[in-house]
């Protein structure tokens, strides 16, 4: 399947971009993709993050066990400060 991921705030600053194209099953591949692509401070991003899958967030579900659409679009919320 392929789709969009997008990155938001600390995120963004560690990929270096808002946004990609991805291919991949399941959001745990996705993830394993980008960090791969971008390096550890994606990694330490994304252990703390949270994810919307097509606006739906993903919750404490495992990342392997979220089947993604064609055209899914992936979002990576890390924990925000403020209130």
């Amino acid at each position: 399947m392929s789709g969009l991921i997008r990155y938001w705030a600390a995120a963004k600053a560690a990929a270096g971009i808002a946004e990609e194209p991805f291919e991949g099953e399941v959001l745990a591949e996705v993830l394993a993709s980008a960090v791969a692509r971008h390096g550890v401070r994606l990694g330490e991003v994304v252990r703390r993050a949270s994810f919307l899958v097509d606006g739906a967030p993903v919750g404490r579900r495992d990342p392997s066990d979220v089947r993604l659409a064609e055209g899914a679009v992936v979002e990576v919320l890390p924990p925000f400060a403020g209130g």
